[in-house]
């Protein structure tokens, strides 16, 4: 393991066609615009902001529950995966998650890795919002 790290997140807004969303990542606060999947990427902004004021727009401004979980952070080959612990109404939920620079990359597949679910939306944090785990 590399490293472990616990994440509070919410959607300030959750559109069709981009989300914008307020993460707390231990002592950091970010603010965050994706676009729509196209396949299995997806375009993605991504700025630091002062943590006091993440926490009022994770009170303030979010739009329904906050997604809580702890992130470890796992070697395997030569990537760096995100292996999320879901908590809350998501608890249960456990998802690995790998960054490639290229959608055609070559990668070793975790023995521990389960079902592929990159194209379900089901499992995207920001359908978790609306519809969480403990629903299915």
């Amino acid at each position: 393991m590399v490293s472990e790290q616990a994440i509070k997140q919410g959607y300030i807004a959750n559109l069709p066609n981009a989300s914008v969303r307020v993460r707390l990542k231990g002592e950091k606060a970010l603010l965050t615009l994706k676009g729509a999947a196209k396949g299995i990427s997806r375009s993605e902004f991504e700025y630091s902001i002062p943590r006091s004021e993440g926490e009022a727009m994770l009170a303030e401004l979010v739009d329904g529950p906050v997604i809580d979980k702890i992130r470890y952070r796992v070697r395997c080959g030569a990537h760096i995966w995100d292996l999320d612990l879901f908590h809350g109404d998501n608890a249960g939920l456990v998802m690995a998650e790998i960054e490639l620079q290229q959608e055609n990359e070559s990668f070793q597949m975790p023995e521990w890795a389960g079902e592929e679910v990159s194209d379900d939306p089901r499992y995207y944090n920001a359908s978790l919002v609306k519809h969480p785990y403990k629903s299915w």
